[in-house]
């Protein structure tokens, strides 16, 4: 279970795919630790009403199937972040990280020191029969900082923030930076996918690589093709709607009604 495989797969440039835990239910989330393939799975608390607390059990759970609890925290601050990791995340997404500046608070908020300033008490270890020193002590090269790009301004200062150590993945979110190029909701535009397109060559050299989420497969491959690493695919509760509405239609067309 410690560490998560998660770190070393970026670090040996595998693929590594996902998906979103659609709610925070412990029954769900056994579901997916024992019946998915996934390297990990996305707790959202951007855009849902969850919190740390409402976590409970779920990243232990997945730890010990060896996927990757990769929590999505609500804004760039250390309480959110210390919080996730505290709790057993192996990775944690920061949002609308804009600039260099707030690259570098990212950093200094998710390492302990040397590399930065987040404060030492872990809770999961506990709870998981995890040795708690040797949590501490390695949770600097165990764990994994993603970054989000989505916005014009990021894009601006992308091979500087490429250039900082502490982070793993750039991960491009698609729908924000739609609005801040001026497209807000078309994802498909040309200035959204020129970025897109070209984010993995940016990243060459770098050690980093580019991840995004989608929910359409086929465009999941397209962006596999163009060099992303790193990939959510949609949530099991829309694919699995979208599967009984089609079998609904096929069996009224059947029935002729």
């Amino acid at each position: 279970m410690y560490p998560n495989p998660l770190k070393q797969k970026i670090q040996d440039g595998k693929l590594v795919l996902g998906t979103a835990i659609p709610t925070h239910d412990i029954r769900v989330a056994a579901a997916l630790a024992f019946d998915s393939t996934a390297d990990f799975i996305w707790i959202d608390q951007e855009h849902s009403p969850f919190g740390p607390r409402d976590m409970e059990m779920i990243p232990i759970i997945l730890r010990q199937q060896g996927i990757a609890p990769m929590v999505r925290v609500p804004w760039n601050d250390p309480t959110h972040i210390k919080k996730a990791f505290d709790a057993g995340a192996s990775a944690v997404m920061v949002p609308q990280i804009n600039n260099v500046e707030e690259a570098k608070l990212a950093i200094q908020y998710a390492k302990y020191p040397p590399l930065g300033n987040r404060g030492i008490s872990p809770t999961w270890p506990a709870l998981a029969g995890e040795d708690f020193i040797d949590v501490i002590n390695s949770a600097n090269d165990e764990t994994v900082l993603i970054l989000q790009l989505e916005s014009e301004e990021h894009y601006s200062q992308v091979d500087d923030i490429l250039a900082l150590d502490g982070f793993d993945v750039l991960l491009v979110g698609p729908m924000d930076l739609s609005a801040s190029l001026g497209v807000m909701t078309d994802m498909q535009n040309p200035k959204v996918q020129k970025i897109m397109e070209e984010m993995p060559k940016r990243a060459e050299g770098s050690g980093k690589i580019i991840g995004t989420t989608l929910g359409d497969p086929e465009e999941i491959r397209q962006k596999v093709d163009w060099g992303y690493k790193f990939l959510n695919l949609g949530s099991p509760l829309g694919f699995g709607i979208s599967f009984i509405n089609d079998r609904f239609v096929e069996y009224r067309d059947q029935a002729g009604n």
